[in-house]
């Protein structure tokens, strides 16, 4: 398990090369709620996400060998514009893996920041891990990596470092990168905050492994907040998410669809689906305001096709 020390040298190593992403508040949205919220708006992070807090991270920490071979994830697709602009930054290579059916506008991303995509049907872990043997690329999980993870903490300290008085935090939940990443650095920092963790009803393989006491993989997992859907809980992130996170609520497909729309409506953040969890867990009641609430933006990254006159 990461340690402070080691999300503090994390931080260090990203400062510089991503962005310190703000904070964000708005009264309208808190009357809306029924909340005091502030929210970290990752959506303004480099490509949209902040996914490349792990990912960037991750890159850093290769290898001379590791790098010469080029790396290789399987994304939905936040995590595979995330390696593709970090691997770029590096001199590396970078593969990245994606369904056929990925938002367009995520698989646009990862090529423009030049990694090659691999779209596939079927089981996307297994063609992600065929390509990796037979290239010999190095694989970089989207989330199940102790340097991800360690990455992913540094949105944790900046959250404390800019809003000390935080009482609870709320961040979406799919695989587990970005929460344990989050939970450790702040209970680390401060063991009296809450951290609550939010999925899909839909997409819900964290939650079933918390009450099944391992990790899981779940046959099919699919929601509108499509950064959400990781159909397996990450092996490394399960016993952060044990001890370090308070809760885990579910949240309807409408509710997550209500939340996007309110939010967009009242602070103008164009966030995606995924991001709008938290929120949902309001609208739903499933989570109880308490103090000063941070809600992670998690990303930006629309699907802006749908958009209709």
């Amino acid at each position: 398990m990461p340690t402070l020390e080691e999300i503090r040298q994390a931080a260090a190593e990203l400062e510089g090369r991503i962005h310190r992403t703000p904070m964000v508040e708005s009264s309208a949205l808190n009357q809306e709620l029924g909340a005091r919220l502030t929210l970290k708006a990752e959506l303004f992070q480099k490509t949209g996400s902040f996914k490349v807090r792990g990912l960037l991270y991750k890159t850093l920490r290769l290898t001379p060998e590791e790098r010469e071979h080029g790396v290789i994830t399987v994304s939905a697709g936040n995590a595979a514009g995330a390696l593709a602009w970090a691997a770029r930054a590096a001199g590396v290579p970078a593969t990245v893996v994606m369904a056929k059916t990925a938002v367009p506008a995520k698989i646009a991303a990862a090529r423009a920041y030049g990694a090659q995509v691999e779209l596939v049907d079927g089981d996307l872990m297994a063609a992600y891990e065929s390509i990796r043997d037979e290239r010999k690329l190095t694989g970089v999980h989207p989330f199940d990596d102790l340097d991800v993870i360690t990455g992913h903490g540094s949105l944790g300290l900046e959250l404390l470092a800019d809003r000390p008085d935080i009482d609870t935090v709320l961040v979406g939940v799919g695989g587990g990168g970005l929460i344990s990443g989050v939970a450790l650095a702040v209970k680390l920092l401060k063991p009296t905050i809450r951290v609550i963790g939010i999925e899909p009803e839909t997409a819900d393989v964290v939650s079933r492994s918390l009450e099944a006491g391992e990790p899981l993989k779940l046959p099919t997992s699919k929601s509108v907040a499509d950064g959400l859907a990781a159909p397996v809980c990450g092996t490394r992130n399960f016993p952060i998410i044990q001890q370090y996170v308070d809760q885990l609520v579910r949240v309807s497909e409408g509710a997550i669809v209500e939340a996007t729309r309110l939010v967009m409506s009242r602070t103008k953040l164009a966030l995606e689906p995924a991001a709008a969890a938290p929120f949902a867990a309001l609208l739903e009641g499933k989570v109880q305001p308490h103090g000063l609430t941070a809600a992670v933006v998690s990303g930006g990254n629309l699907d802006v096709s749908k958009l209709v006159l």
